[in-house]
């Protein structure tokens, strides 16, 4: 049995498990949600089993006997028989204890079956493919919180061992715990084939029963893959979903894109509005990603090779690795990802914004050739809120740091203060 590789998250549940009476895991199919779970419960069911259909029985005549066991107890795929949820939340307001339930779930559950919201009770945390730092393919030499507590800290020092080739190799990986675990590499791509196969296939009607064509549920993809890590509208993919399949309506095309989000298949950033332009200048929309890059490489059939050989789509897929793991980084801290894009043309990739209000101005280049343009509209943004400070229309402090993440080799910071941070060196 593959020895389990530690995940940012472990301190995360431990920190709610004592604070609040059940956490609930929720995420992608094959992102590692039951084996990191495990770690932390003394007893488990699992409800997405050979014996299913008895516990979805057992539930109606008596749900409280599958809770009972050491605590605290894993739920796995509660969402099979979503009324177990009031009376988890019921067991917890009559035990009047902490961390008496894991529960575990990969698609987003219709609510309506639910009376109570478990606010207060039931903690929802989200748990996305494995970073380059959980899946040691990062150094994590240099830390996001340290340098958000000492944005003068020295960088200069660090050096990534990722290769651009690796790059291509690990997007089109992705971090599935099951392909990371295995030596063969050909097979380690295989298993993110398998996994969006899997959605395609059986995943995009099993999710609420109905029947979908697993064609089009690729071609939507594809077209969504080939829109990643930029602001296109649902009409814009649509359009090109058209071109093959005429006669798709456009509310077929939302209820698969809903039931792709509601799968954790598709993860968009939103924009981040600061107040320092009118909102009638600011790009509305979200930006289009995944919740792991390599399911763009396997709509698009794009190998390492073939990704190594089309520098523009490598670099937007590029953004999306940089942004799943920031993505984990950040929420481990207390933060959130947004991106910055305006009517005149300033723009910043990524935005990391803490919950006490500190931020951070991010851009991605894969290479070193356009790190100067990167730094320079950085730069041009903090000088727009430091104006619009000084003019006492904005109530917003300075950026914490400003960084441009690549795909180069060595760290270090610019004589005009911008930080150049390699991804393989990154870490929460």
């Amino acid at each position: 049995m593959p020895k389990y590789l530690p995940r940012i998250m472990d301190d995360t549940i431990e920190e709610y498990l004592e604070i609040m009476g059940a956490v609930l895991i929720t995420g992608p199919k094959w992102c590692g949600k039951t084996t990191t779970a495990k770690q932390h419960a003394k007893s488990m069911i699992k409800l997405l089993s050979n014996r299913s259909d008895y516990y979805t029985q057992l539930i109606e005549i008596n749900p409280e006997y599958l809770l009972n066991g050491e605590k605290p107890k894993l739920i796995d795929e509660w969402q099979i028989a979503p009324t177990i949820w009031d009376t988890i939340r019921d067991e917890i307001d009559e035990a009047d204890q902490k961390g008496l339930f894991i529960l575990t779930g990969s698609t987003v559950v219709d609510e309506s079956n639910i009376k109570h919201s478990g606010t207060g009770r039931i903690h929802r945390l989200l748990m996305m493919p494995m970073s380059l730092y959980e899946s040691n393919d990062s150094t994590g030499d240099i830390s996001l919180q340290g340098l958000f507590e000492n944005p003068d800290l020295n960088i200069n020092s660090y050096k990534s061992n990722l290769t651009f080739k690796d790059i291509a190799f690990l997007c089109c990986r992705g971090g599935w715990p099951e392909a990371v675990t295995i030596e063969d590499k050909e097979k380690q791509i295989k298993i993110s084939e398998v996994y969006y196969d899997a959605i395609c296939e059986t995943d995009i009607s099993r999710i609420d029963n109905i029947k979908r064509d697993a064609d089009r549920a690729r071609y939507i993809l594809r077209a969504y893959a080939r829109n990643i890590s930029t602001l296109a509208k649902n009409t814009t993919i649509l359009k090109d979903v058209t071109k093959e399949y005429e006669d798709i309506q456009k509310n077929s095309y939302y209820e698969y894109v809903d039931a792709f989000k509601r799968l954790f298949v598709i993860k968009d950033i939103k924009g981040w509005a600061p107040n320092i332009r009118s909102s009638n200048t600011m790009k509305k929309g979200n930006k289009r990603q995944f919740i792991d890059p390599s399911i763009a490489t396997s709509a698009l059939e794009i190998s390492p090779e073939i990704l190594m050989s089309d520098l523009k789509t490598f670099g937007f897929i590029f953004e999306n690795l940089c942004i799943r793991d920031l993505t984990i980084y950040i929420n481990s801290i207390g933060g959130n990802v947004y991106y910055y894009n305006d009517s005149y043309g300033l723009e910043a990739d990524c935005i990391l914004r803490l919950k006490n209000g500190k931020y951070a101005l991010i851009e991605f280049k894969l290479g070193s050739f356009e790190i100067d343009k990167g730094a320079e509209n950085l730069l041009k943004l903090k000088k727009l809120i430091q104006d619009k400070r000084k003019e006492q229309r904005v109530n917003l402090p300075d950026p914490s740091f400003l960084a441009i993440i690549t795909g180069t080799e060595f760290a270090y910071t610019r004589k005009d203060g911008v930080k150049v941070i390699p991804i393989g060196c990154l870490k929460n």
